[in-house]
């Protein structure tokens, strides 16, 4: 459980990054965020390379990392003088595409997305929601 605002500035330094240096940056960074980041990139690129056996992990590079903003925990914190503030717990939805490098290929054949969750997601499309009353 981790802020998007937290997470986006480590997302940022390995986006569009071939997947083994990406991998050795978020390894040695100190962040929450970098763990969580590494374990999605991985995933997805083992959705890759289980989809296409040819494929192999120096042929990947990140072509997209989303950071999207999760559902709010809200938590009341206790004030001075019998006030009470709520306290928003924010988290974030992950989305790594990734994409073989080099030659031309068919449209988006060999791209494969994951979610933080390990959900196999390929041309994601934003879902609309009508607010409930």
């Amino acid at each position: 459980m981790v802020s998007p605002y937290k997470i986006r500035p480590v997302a940022d330094l390995v986006r569009r990054k071939p997947y083994t240096e990406a991998v050795s940056l978020l390894e040695n960074m100190p962040h929450k965020g970098a763990k969580l980041i590494r374990k999605t990139v991985v995933s997805a690129a083992s959705n890759a390379l289980n989809r296409d056996k040819q494929l192999e992990e120096d042929m990947l590079y990140i072509r997209e990392i989303l950071i999207d903003e999760g559902p709010r925990m809200k938590r009341v914190w206790f004030r001075g003088r019998g006030r009470a503030d709520m306290l928003l717990k924010r988290m974030c939805h992950i989305t790594v595409v990734v994409d073989q490098t080099g030659e031309v290929k068919a449209a988006g054949k060999n791209s494969v997305g994951t979610n933080a969750s390990g959900i196999r997601s390929v041309n994601k499309k934003p879902s609309s929601k009508k607010a409930g009353k």
